[in-house]
């Protein structure tokens, strides 16, 4: 196994988010929580107020060697619309900002290049692509959300869960 790799999405909710990266193999770890705002260690309740700059998202820990970036980048786009702003489904507010955050310079670079290839199919593009700032972990009720709450509440679709699941190899 190479090095595991941090990479963080902010897709809306990040319940639907977090489940949807949770489908593919290679996704080592997962944690939902508050990405590049401006209060330090906020509350779910201080970033609803839309006054925080935090966005929801969700920390993906994966494995190169099985999952490429480029793969959790289009399972990233097959979940959102980026010709929203501040909106994802009938989610609205600064909080559900979609964007990709990352680490390093060569994930930035890789990030940059299926960005400038995404942007050209949309009359409008919101989605951020920035460094991780900051980040601090969603209160313990939201993590695995949709594991524990099965029929909770989602934005992303089934069939857009399914479109993410096919993207693992075959066997």
């Amino acid at each position: 196994m190479e090095e595991v790799k941090t990479i963080y999405f902010a897709g809306g909710c990040f319940w639907g988010t977090e489940r949807a990266f949770q489908l593919l193999e290679g996704v080592v770890d997962t944690q939902v929580g508050y990405i590049n705002g401006q209060t330090e260690n906020p509350t779910y309740r201080q970033v609803c107020t839309d006054t925080t700059g935090f966005k929801e998202a969700v920390k993906i820990s994966y494995d190169p060697a099985v999952l490429p970036l480029e793969r959790l980048l289009q399972a990233f786009f097959l979940c959102i619309e980026p010709e929203k702003k501040n909106q994802q489904g009938n989610d609205r507010g600064s909080q559900y900002q979609t964007g990709v955050y990352y680490m390093d310079e060569a994930s930035q670079a890789i990030c940059q290049d299926y960005f400038d290839r995404e942007r050209i199919k949309h009359a409008a593009f919101y989605t951020e692509l920035a460094p991780m700032i900051n980040y601090y972990p969603a209160e313990d009720y939201h993590q695995d959300y949709l594991i524990t709450h099965p029929n909770g509440y989602c934005h992303i679709s089934s069939q857009e869960f399914d479109q993410v699941k096919a993207l693992n190899p075959k066997k």
